[in-house]
C-alpha cells in the first residue's frame, strides 16, 4: 500500500497527504521533515508500543526546554523520557504528567495532541514575546526555528521509533 492510501485511511491532514505524494511508507518515513507528524503516525500504527512513543515525545519536547518555565512541565518532559526507558511504570507517568503544566501534551491520548505540539505550542508563545520587536524579523525567526524543530523531531523520530 502507498503511503498516500495508507494516510488517507488513517485520516491524516491534507497537508501530510499531499506532501506525502507517490512515496512508498518507508520513503515517507526516511524522507519526512516533521516530527508531529511521525509521531501521529507511529500512534496510529503502534499503539501498542507507548513505551517507544513516549520515549520520542519526550525528546521531542525537551528540544524546546529552554522555553519552558513551569519545573512541572520539565519534570513531565523527564518523566516521559524515563517511561520510555523502561525507568519508571505507567502510573508513575501518569502521576507526573497530571501534576505537570503539560499534562494535556503528555497523557492520555484521548486527552491530548503529541508531544511535539507541546514543543509547537511553547514556540507560539516564544513568538508572542517578539512580537514587541519588528514583526518582519520576528516572523522571518519563528518561521526558521519552527522549521528547524520540526526537522530536529522528525530526526528524533527516525531514531527512537522503528516502524518494522
Amino acid at each position: 500500500m502507498k503511503a498516500k492510501e495508507l494516510l488517507m485511511k488513517l485520516g491524516a491532514c491534507i497537508d501530510a497527504i499531499n506532501w506525502v505524494g507517490d512515496r512508498t511508507i518507508e520513503d515517507a518515513w526516511n524522507e519526512c521533515h516533521r516530527g508531529d507528524w511521525m509521531l501521529w503516525f507511529y500512534a496510529k500504527q503502534y499503539p501498542e508500543n507507548k513505551r517507544e512513543l513516549y520515549l520520542a515525545k519526550g525528546h521531542c519536547a525537551n528540544t524546546v526546554r529552554h522555553l519552558m518555565t513551569d519545573e512541572r512541565s520539565i519534570a513531565a518532559v523527564d518523566a516521559a523520557i524515563a517511561y520510555g526507558n523502561g525507568e519508571i511504570d505507567e502510573i508513575e507517568l501518569y502521576n507526573a504528567a497530571r501534576r505537570s503544566a503539560a499534562y494535556a501534551y503528555l497523557y492520555p491520548y484521548s486527552y491530548a495532541t503529541d508531544a511535539a505540539y507541546a514543543a509547537y505550542a511553547a514556540a507560539y508563545s516564544a513568538y508572542a514575546a517578539y512580537a514587541a520587536k519588528a514583526a518582519a524579523d520576528a516572523a522571518a525567526a519563528y518561521a526558521s526555528a519552527r522549521k528547524d524543530n520540526q526537522k530536529q523531531t522528525a530526526d528524533i523520530c527516525r531514531k527512537h521509533l522503528i516502524l518494522w
